[in-house]
């Protein structure tokens, strides 16, 4: 395995802190992005990088060396109401990101988006994919990794609808969408996304529902 150099945004939520774990544990070296005040949220072997998110310039000069970047700023707890929310800071601190990355010549860009198409969160939807074209534009290798919702402390309430779930799986008219739009576990994302850093695209890779509940049956510690 490859010991990678990884700068990540978005480290001290919810994702963030036990992905960063696994990957330290695994040898990896990771720094993350956070604001003055909040270092000290970041797991035992994390380096530090402070600046704004959404202002490329504040953190732009500090990628490199990194070969890796990892993009998980987003409005906590998304719902429809938060439409402005997203396109202020999902969208912003996804194309200062995009920005910064590129300009220090990362070779692997790794995106949290969203399972698309969907008949709700449209607008969440949009900002996402907006993110994943400026992406794409820039030529980068990436992975883009499309969960739908992802199930752990405190998110357990979808966790009522899984015997609906697995009742549309079986029917064929419903089956794409049930699988596209399925739940996964925390642990699951957390072992989509260090096989994404060890595994690093060429071009650009979707992953998707069915390939993240995948990676969750893999051994990563």
């Amino acid at each position: 395995m490859t010991r990678r150099n990884i700068f990540i945004t978005g480290g001290t939520g919810y994702l963030g802190r036990p992905l960063i774990q696994r990957l330290v544990s695994r040898g990896h070296i990771v720094r993350a992005l956070v604001r003055p005040g909040s270092e000290q949220k970041l797991p035992a072997g994390c380096a530090a990088v402070t600046g704004d998110a959404l202002k490329k310039d504040s953190f732009a000069q500090h990628v490199a060396p990194s070969d890796t970047f990892i993009q998980l700023v987003g409005v906590p707890h998304p719902s429809p109401a938060k439409a402005q929310q997203f396109r202020e800071i999902d969208l912003v601190s996804a194309l200062a990101s995009i920005a910064a990355a590129k300009q220090a010549d990362v070779q692997h860009f790794i995106y949290l988006s969203v399972a698309q198409p969907a008949p709700m969160m449209k607008a969440y939807q949009a900002v996402r994919a907006e993110a994943e074209a400026a992406l794409r534009a820039t030529g980068m290798n990436a992975t883009v990794l499309r969960p739908w919702y992802i199930l752990g402390p405190g998110h357990w309430w979808p966790y009522a609808l899984v015997p609906f779930y697995k009742l549309c799986e079986r029917i064929p008219a419903a089956r794409d969408g049930a699988l596209r739009l399925g739940l996964v576990t925390l642990r699951q994302m957390v072992a989509a996304m260090v096989r994404a850093v060890e595994q690093p695209a060429a071009g650009v890779t979707l992953v998707t529902v069915p390939t993240i509940r995948e990676a969750g049956g893999l051994r990563t510690d």
